[in-house]
């Protein structure tokens, strides 16, 4: 589209009215002028200007201005007032040309001050830029080109010490004597020092002892500091002063720059964790190290809200602090060195977070938006790499306003492909957009939210310019300001299908010029192609912006499109019609990629290649996947599509076998999966060997040398298949060959030299791959006849079987052995990686070649090394062994000892890690082979077995096993003696097997009385037999005996529906199967036969009872807690017509309880007495039947019923307790219920009481007692109640103490006195009736009968009043009686009579009614009758 402006003079504010009322048009291109050095930018504007003005366009030579098509509309338009405009028009033009000549000649201006600050500035630039570098290549670090030197003057004399010092910056320079800064200051006499052009200088005048000593200068800059020593030695006439005896200098000393050390792996996150990469280094981080750089894919990484990148002393991380699919990939740390940049790069994969649903597919990602315009939005996707439990059907299209948690979907239908026109959007809003996927199990994850995007007008910048004139102002012009006069709008142009797919059709146009000030919105209107009937596309739809998608299209038809413009004023014509639009054809899925290719890599990853399809224009990238070999079970790989054909898989297990395959990713979706590749197993990929080390001279002739190295320590994956050797004469540079042919043992006779000369040489090893590196050259070894006594250096040196506490070395003996031969070795062993402290394994030399070092301290390093010795003496050490680790490897497994299936004794040995060229080599003694005729090799996997045809005494001894790649995977076992005798006895056991027994024979009697005999073994196959034996003869089913034999179970049984007395006897069981065998016997008879017959009898018979009510539970006894005696029985298989009824001795109760809920039917006995012994009987009947149960409380069963009643009362005995009484102190205990069954016994301390005067025990229905007559202080102590139940003895005991015991004798002493005084109080001991009758006219005599000590005073009263007629009433008193006699007893006599008797101990009252009645009369009923 044209860019268009209006410009405006910032000056006439009062211009912005005139501007509506005309359009004007240019197309003079202005150029906006820069400096030389920017890039310059074009501002395409249209001024619209009246014919009047056309003569100033003329003056500035525009002859060729082109007349525009809004000329005629603008004439008609303003012709009503022409004349006022015109005149407006013509001043605003004339101005504005003015204003453009002035803002031309400004701007040429302001372009020649630029381009000269423009020159200036880069001028300076370019010079700061190579001041700065040749500063860079002059910087150097400190250094003494000249150091000190050492000087030896005698005292008085003069010294200089010098030293020359370069570096740039100018180091600064610090001298010093014997470790301490030298001070100018303190002798300024006797030092001098001078610094010019990097020379300094000390003079030292009169040199005095005090000035000797080691003097020192540092020179130290920002790169780093060098130092230089020099002694000074003044000698005396006295002797020497003592000084430092050497220099020496530092050379150039930076400081140490941190490495990368310890990095971060590949790494596996899940989808929204947090995701930590650390990095550390081998030192801390110089100052202009501390900006450690990280990027992803190249990409760098920014501190931000969602990554924290942080640099410490030693170390650095990056956080994210929620990691996406988007997020996969190469993550790179950078760190800057002397040298330029050091890098450490690992491969983030990001797993998928659990499924939103169950078997629902992952989240999509790369959710891309472009195309923003007022209400519309384009988005693209990627799809995800799990489909889930079904294939992805499509999408779901969210969005989300920035500030709110609502998110809102975008399509109704599912969305096949991952792209799609978001319309009906808000203009001026923030969203953010997402994506889930859709399968049969509903919507997946969502993915990832876009960034926030702003809907707006994408062209609005085009209608505004902004012009800078002098002094700083600025005029902007916007074209809406000469637009204002255009009310009904013109159509748009350009209608046009700028997206196509199967589902929908995208529109789009270019908005009408002019616009007018008035905001536009559009309708769309459609036809099929070929008719001229239009309709409504954007029907109920508001359209902003020249974008709109159609979706409700016809496929195979096709149509046109036109557009109108509204605003307020009107609606437009319509557009001119598109081009004929139809329905794209469905994209199709890409082709699956090919020739999917797995190369080894290392032992825990895999170089993955493929073939791309040949259409691979819309291919996104590649999704990997990953099984088991024969598992099926497919995991992703990755989440984020990888663009090349081939990929580094990491994190698979070490010997394990996969395969793979992939997936070509497109906007489409998916392809199918490509072909499996070949499997493979997962390890290292084979490279050159690493350099041999270690040569050593094993022996010399005067033109031959022997010579022996050490093995490469890697073998790079495959086994070294020889060796080649290079030497050369000492001095020489040129290597020579020495073998064409390899060499296949680490032993070599190099032939052909001459005595007297020094040679040098070097190894190489070789293996399927190819030469590796040449060792180190060896040292110099004179070629000289070997004569000396002592023997040559043992070689081969090495370490087996490392453990914790204990390792193995092996070495070879000597090829030279001196002048008499090898007696035996001494093994010496030092601590440390360097350390030269040897010291003796043993203290006597060893006459083996193998020794096992014990006493090793886990963790520690160690090295080791042996000497020869013969009787001239000790050889030279051999050299040490690799410096060792005294540590068990995970999964370190020894040879095992046993017997085999076949009854064969074997060693096994089972390695960890194995490769396929991968030997096991089996030894005995470490030196002899395995002979062949005695013992033979199986190797299975990773495991291997030694067995042995017929061991004896002569396969005896230590054997070994090592890997043939591998030796620290190495292993060794004793064979002993008592190993052969006992592995032999097994052997027997396994070749003349048993069958197990599980269970021996069982005898079983059913509910239905049906006995089962019967046995198990382990499972038997089914070629397994049985025979079985009855009183030696074999028997078989029959209808009486049925014989069941399951194999798989190995379970043998005989059933006899009824038992008889026949079925008596032994029963025995011959099983066999294949070699193993077995036999098992039951002895069936006497007491163990007559019981399982008696209990068949009784099941049959409770069968037959059952089949009416019977009792559940039989009658049975129990006693409660209360010490009650409790009966009891549950009938059941009742109904209402059953009956129960109880009896004891034939005679029914009927204080029986019965519990309707429980159906349980008891008696209770609160007391139990002898009469609760006999009989009883509980009978349950109906029409169907009865059943008796019955009860026996007879002998035996009712002394085991006193003994639970007994151990019951005695349970229930309280802890004893004190309580004084008259006659002196009573210990008792309260039972619920005593009986005189439970036995008590007291106990004083130890001493059992018996019945004395003194002390007394008790008993009554619920205590037990004893009473202690007249108690004493004495009587304090334990006090111990023993109650025997017939079983059990319970205890009860009292600790009386002195002062319980004083206040219960005190207590004790009252209740005494108390009952003395009760004893001597008068009293009536034998009173008078209550109620006497007596007839009237005749003598009534009542006598009672007294005691008292002293005599008691004797009163008798008639209704309260004491008697004193002595006429009627006769009162005689004895000292133990008295009478009153009452003469002619009247009707008035009649009333209460009384006798009161006193004395000093207390006073008694007794009361008698007396009834008179007449003669004729009946005396009352309740009373005596007085003659």
């Amino acid at each position: 589209m044209e860019t268009k402006t209006v410009m405006k003079r910032e000056q006439e504010e009062q211009s912005s009215q005139m501007s509506h009322s005309m359009q004007l048009s240019s197309q003079i291109k202005k150029k906006t002028f820069t400096s030389s050095d920017e890039e310059a930018s074009y501002g395409d504007y249209f001024p619209i200007i009246s014919a009047d003005v056309m003569s100033v366009k003329e003056i500035l030579n525009m002859e060729n201005f082109p007349r525009h098509r809004t000329w005629d509309i603008l004439k008609d338009t303003l012709a009503a007032d022409e004349e006022y405009y015109r005149d407006q028009w013509t001043m605003f033009g004339n101005e504005a040309e003015k204003l453009e000549v002035g803002v031309i000649m400004s701007q040429r201006l302001l372009r020649t001050r630029v381009d000269t600050l423009a020159l200036r500035r880069q001028a300076e630039k370019k010079k700061s830029a190579h001041m700065a570098y040749m500063e860079r290549l002059s910087q150097k670090a400190p250094d003494f080109p000249i150091p000190l030197r050492a000087h030896t003057v005698w005292e008085g004399m003069t010294v200089k010490l010098a030293c020359t010092v370069q570096g740039c910056p100018p180091p600064e320079v610090t001298w010093y004597k014997d470790g301490l800064p030298l001070r100018m200051s303190d002798q300024p006499w006797n030092y001098s020092l001078q610094q010019k052009y990097g020379l300094n200088t000390l003079e030292i005048r009169r040199c005095s002892p005090e000035d000797a000593g080691e003097y020192k200068v540092i020179a130290k800059s920002l790169l780093g500091e060098a130092m230089t020593f020099g002694t000074l030695v003044v000698n005396s006439y006295r002797g020497a002063v003592a000084g430092s005896e050497h220099w020496q200098t530092r050379g150039l000393q930076l400081k140490e720059e941190a490495l990368f050390g310890i990095s971060f792996p590949p790494t596996w996150v899940k989808e929204g964790d947090s995701l930590t990469l650390q990095c550390t280094f081998t030192s801390t981080l110089l100052p202009s190290q501390q900006d450690i750089t990280w990027f992803r894919d190249g990409v760098q990484l920014l501190q931000s809200s969602s990554v924290d990148i942080r640099a410490e002393d030693s170390s650095a991380s990056m956080t994210l602090k929620t990691a996406h699919k988007e997020h996969e990939g190469v993550y790179t740390a950078r760190l800057k060195t002397y040298d330029g940049i050091q890098e450490h790069s690992a491969f983030v994969y990001v797993r998928d977070a659990s499924a939103a649903v169950l078997g629902g597919p992952a989240s999509p990602l790369a959710v891309q938006v472009s195309d923003v315009n007022k209400d519309y939005v384009f988005l693209t996707w990627q799809p995800p790499s799990a489909d889930g439990s079904s294939p992805v059907q499509g999408y779901y299209v969210e969005r989300c306003e920035v500030g709110q948690a609502e998110w809102v979907r975008c399509n109704v239908g599912i969305q096949k492909m991952c792209y799609f026109p978001v319309s009906g959007l808000k203009e001026g809003t923030w969203y953010k957009f997402r994506v889930r996927a859709v399968n049969q199990a509903g919507a997946g994850r969502p993915s990832m939210a876009t960034e926030p995007v702003l809907t707006a007008d994408p062209l609005e910048y085009t209608r505004t310019m902004v012009v800078k004139v002098d002094r700083g102002r600025k005029i902007t012009i916007t074209k809406d300001e000469l637009e204002g006069q255009v009310k009904a709008p013109f159509p748009p142009t350009d209608v046009h299908a700028c997206e196509v797919s199967d589902t929908y059709v995208v529109l789009s146009w270019t908005e009408p010029d002019p616009r007018g000030r008035e905001p536009l919105t559009f309708y769309v209107e459609r036809s099929v192609a070929g008719t001229s009937s239009w309709e409504l596309a954007s029907l109920d739809v508001v359209v902003n912006s020249p974008r709109f998608p159609v979706f409700d299209l016809v496929k195979g038809k096709q149509y046109c499109f036109r557009v109108r413009s509204i605003n307020k004023y009107g609606v437009s014509d319509p557009s001119e019609p598109s081009q004929p639009v139809s329905l794209g054809k469905p994209q199709a899925v890409p082709a699956p990629p090919h020739s999917v290719l797995a190369i080894r890599d290392t032992d825990t990853s895999v170089l993955l290649k493929w073939q791309e399809p040949k259409d691979k224009d819309d291919i996104v990238g590649y999704y990997l996947y990953y099984s088991e070999t024969g598992k099926e079970d497919w995991q992703t790989i990755n989440n984020k599509p990888i663009t090349n054909t081939r990929f580094t898989v990491h994190g698979l297990e070490t010997r394990k076998e996969y395969v793979f395959r992939v997936k070509a990713v497109s906007r489409a979706g998916n392809s199918n999966y490509s072909d499996q590749s070949q499997p493979i197993v997962v390890k290292s990929a084979i490279n050159v060997p690493s350099a041999p080390s270690a040569i050593t001279l094993l022996l010399c002739t005067g033109s031959e040398m022997v010579l022996s190295w050490r093995a490469p320590a890697f073998n790079g994956g495959d086994p070294v298949r020889g060796y080649y050797l290079d030497q050369r004469e000492t001095g020489m540079e040129a290597w020579r060959e020495v073998n064409v042919k390899p060499a296949k043992e680490r032993q070599f006779k190099v032939c052909n030299l001459t005595s007297g000369h020094f040679y040098q040489f070097r190894v190489f090893a070789a293996n399927m791959a190819g030469v590796g590196k040449p060792s180190e050259a060896s040292d110099s070894f004179l070629c000289e006849k070997w004569t000396m006594p002592e023997p040559g250096c043992p070689y081969d040196a090495e370490v087996r079987e490392v453990r914790d506490s204990s390792l193995v070395l092996l070495w070879a003996a000597p090829l030279y052995q001196g002048r008499s031969p090898v007696t035996g070795y001494l093994l010496e062993i030092s601590q440390g990686d360097q350390s030269d402290d040897w010291t003796y394994v043993t203290e006597k030399p060893i006459t083996d070649t193998h020794f096992k070092v014990s006493g090793l301290q886990a963790g520690q390093t160690y090295r080791l090394r042996v000497s020869a010795v013969n009787e001239a003496g000790v050889s030279c050490a051999s050299l040490p062994t690799e410096p060792v680790i005294a540590q068990t490897r995970p999964g370190t497994k020894n040879i095992e000892i046993g017997v085999d299936d076949d009854g064969f004794i074997y060693l096994g040995y089972e390695a960890n890690e194995i490769n396929d060229e991968s030997k096991f080599l089996w030894g005995k003694n470490y030196t002899e082979p395995i002979d062949a005729g005695r013992a033979r090799v199986e190797t299975k996997k990773n495991g291997s077995k030694l067995t042995f045809t017929d061991p004896s005494e002569e396969d005896l001894g230590l054997y070994t096993v090592e890997m043939s790649d591998n030796p620290d995977l190495s292993s060794s076992y004793d064979f002993t003696a008592e190993d052969l005798e006992r592995l032999k006895e097994l052997s027997w056991q396994v070749r003349n097997p048993l069958i197990a027994l599980k269970s021996g024979w069982q005898v079983e009697v059913s509910e239905k009385g049906v006995v089962r005999l019967w046995l198990q073994t382990e499972s038997l196959s089914n070629n397994a037999e049985l025979r079985l034996i009855f009183n030696d003869r074999e028997i078989s089913s029959t209808p009486h005996r049925k014989i069941n034999f399951d194999k798989a179970k190995g379970l043998v049984e005989i059933l006899f529906d009824q038992l008889s007395p026949e079925d008596q006897g032994s029963y025995t069981a011959q099983l066999r199967d294949g070699r193993a065998k077995n036999q098992t016997t039951l002895v069936f008879v006497d007491q163990k036969f007559r019981q399982t017959l008696a209990l068949a009898d009784k099941n049959r018979r409770d069968l037959l009872r059952k089949s009416g009510p019977y009792f559940q539970e039989f009658l049975s006894w129990s006693v409660n807690e209360d010490c009650e005696l409790v009966i009891k029985c549950k009938p059941t298989n009742t109904n209402k017509d059953t009956t129960l009824n109880w009896f004891k001795e034939g005679v029914g109760l009927t204080k029986v309880e019965y519990v309707q809920s429980s159906g349980i039917s008891k008696l209770t006995v609160p007391q139990v007495t002898q009469k609760e012994a006999g009989l009883y009987k509980a009978v349950v009947s109906d029409g169907r039947g009865e059943d008796v149960s019955t009860l026996q409380l007879l002998s035996d069963e009712y002394d085991k019923l006193l003994q639970q009643l007994s151990k019951q009362c005695a349970l229930s005995a309280s802890q004893l307790k004190i309580q004084s009484t008259a006659e002196g102190v009573m210990i008792y205990s309260s039972l619920k219920y005593y009986t005189s069954y439970l036995k008590n016994s007291w106990y004083y301390g130890e001493k059992r009481i018996d019945q004395e005067a003194r002390m007394k025990p008790g008993s009554s229905m619920d205590m037990v007692w004893i009473e202690i007559r007249n108690p004493t202080d004495n009587d304090k102590g334990k006090y111990t109640l023993e109650m025997f139940d017939g079983k059990e003895t319970h205890k009860r005991c009292l600790e009386l103490s002195g002062q319980a015991l004083a206040d219960a004798i005190l207590e004790h002493q009252r209740l005494k006195q108390a009952a003395i005084a009760e004893k001597n109080r008068a009293k009536v001991t034998k009173g008078l009736p209550d109620v006497v009758a007596i007839m009237e006219g005749k003598s009534l005599c009542l006598t009672c009968f007294i005691d008292g000590d002293p005599a008691p005073e004797i009163f008798w009263l008639r209704n309260d009043r004491e008697i004193v007629d002595e006429v009627q009433f006769t009162i005689t008193k004895e000292p133990k009686c008295s009478t009153i006699t009452v003469h002619n007893v009247k009707m008035e006599d009649s009333g209460k009579y009384s006798i009161f008797v006193r004395n000093k101990c207390g006073s008694e009252t007794a009361d008698v009614t007396v009834s008179v009645y007449k003669i004729g009369e009946k005396p009352p009923a309740h009373a005596v009758i007085m003659s």
